[in-house]
């Protein structure tokens, strides 16, 4: 777009040859060519015009036109003027919308303008300000942080990997599905993982969240190549409704709340290093147990750290992670690390015995470093998990779907003041129409009849 003095100048310096006759009247048109979608010229001048339909044009003129009786020009040339303006997204005193705000900012630097994650986050930082971190979607107090910089590193590794590109970000589809009356569920590496709120026998809806049944995912899972399921929770619809549709189904079940035993995160990393197509992990929410299993597989395949891990997983489906599941993937980092590296190795044809001695004599070494001054405690083994631990009681993932049910349908409800406004208004013009044709106009009209008889 140009600018208004560029557009100025181009009316006085178009070519010679596309100039308009002066003599020539701007409302008066020759004949145009009998194909609607055809440029065609005006008085053998460079003036060109574009049928829309019979009554609409579009005209790229190297004069100005007066319109005539048959025919009204218009133009927004002058209406545009963008480029001669200062852009300010500001934000006003509440901490936790100024970190927000400064987030959407920093990761404009990033992804638009190529600059570092401390650059970005350098330029925030100014005289005294701070931003307060982001927190965990639990209740009560927080031990673990993810800071404004955490977030800028995990957007910069997403575009480096290929995670988000707008070229191929669809926002409709983004905002449809992630709410809870449509699925309730997001992508978090595209065409790889999708992390969805788990299914039910039925659809309905029950203590303010929707429940899907395996159906309602069976054909957006089809299109979009998801081959392999992975339940995390207990057993709330019979697995073969999906495995009957094609799909390959595996049960890694552990308590809500808590983190994986070993067993589990070695047995969700071998299923999907070989699942052929995309996976689609789900517990309760899908919230928790979910983001933490996939948390560890992008940590061993990219090398993110923790912090990275859990903002990326935020950005992408808010209320990942949440409580102790924070501290595990900080203590899990470094050994995720050797075991992708070895990984990686293997892949190319590098691994060798005395590689996989030494290897294992690493992993075995790593359970005791600590990270970030977090020393390992997940020593002890996890209880056996049992399907009765999910049916007594309201469990986390149940008061987090609820939650976001809530937030959701207060997001999209219409706040009570607007029909309020259109009661009173009613009110108010029934009230003024009464007093005016029940008081004024008898009055009016005693009136002119008393000056009539006069």
């Amino acid at each position: 777009m140009k600018r208004k003095s560029e557009r100025r100048s181009a009316w006085a310096t178009a070519p010679p040859c596309s100039r308009r006759s002066s003599s020539t009247s701007p409302g008066v048109k020759k004949s145009r060519c009998s194909t609607p979608q055809q440029l065609h010229r005006l008085d053998q001048q460079d003036d060109l015009y574009l049928d829309i339909t019979d009554r609409l044009c579009f005209a790229i003129l190297y004069s100005r036109p007066r319109s005539a009786s048959n025919e009204h020009y218009f133009s927004i040339d002058n209406e545009l003027e963008y480029e001669k303006k200062k852009i300010i997204h500001f934000t006003g005193t509440d901490q936790r919308k100024q970190a927000n705000a400064a987030f959407l900012i920093g990761c404009y630097m990033v992804i638009y303008l190529g600059r570092t994650p401390e650059d970005a986050y350098r330029t925030l930082i100014f005289g005294d300000t701070t931003y307060i971190p982001f927190r965990d979607a639990a209740y009560g107090n927080c031990s673990f942080y993810i800071t404004l910089l955490d977030c800028f590193h995990a957007m910069k590794k997403a575009m480096q990997y290929g995670f988000f590109n707008f070229n191929t970000f669809n926002l409709d589809e983004y905002e449809h599905y992630e709410k809870a009356e449509n699925g309730d569920f997001n992508w978090i590496i595209p065409n790889r993982f999708l992390a969805f709120c788990g299914p039910h026998s039925r659809s309905r809806l029950e203590s303010g969240y929707y429940q899907h049944s395996p159906e309602t995912y069976i054909p957006y899972f089809k299109n979009h190549n998801v081959t392999t399921i992975i339940r995390l929770n207990k057993r709330m619809y019979d697995a073969k409704r999906f495995t009957d549709a094609g799909f390959h189904h595996y049960d890694l079940f552990f308590p809500d709340g808590s983190t994986p035993a070993e067993a589990i995160v070695k047995e969700f990393l071998d299923i999907c290093e070989n699942a052929e197509g995309a996976i689609a992990v789900h517990c309760k929410a899908g919230l928790g147990r979910t983001g933490t299993l996939i948390g560890c597989y992008l940590m061993k395949h990219y090398r993110m750290t923790a912090a990275e891990t859990i903002a990326w997983l935020r950005i992408c489906r808010p209320g990942s992670v949440i409580g102790p599941q924070q501290q595990f993937l900080v203590m899990k980092q470094s050994s995720l690390w050797l075991e992708g590296d070895y990984y990686r190795q293997r892949l190319k044809g590098q691994e060798n015995g005395p590689h996989r001695a030494a290897l294992s004599r690493l992993l075995s070494g790593v359970d005791d470093i600590s990270i970030n001054g977090v020393e390992n405690q997940d020593k002890q083994e996890p209880e056996p998990y049992s399907d009765d631990d999910e049916i007594n009681g309201v469990t986390q993932g149940d008061r987090l779907r609820a939650l976001k049910s809530r937030r959701q349908s207060k997001a999209n409800a219409i706040p009570l003041t607007c029909p309020l406004a259109v009661v009173t208004s009613a009110l108010c013009s029934v009230v003024i129409w009464w007093i005016v044709c029940d008081y004024i106009l008898p009055t009016l009209v005693f009136c002119l009849d008393g000056f009539r008889t006069q």
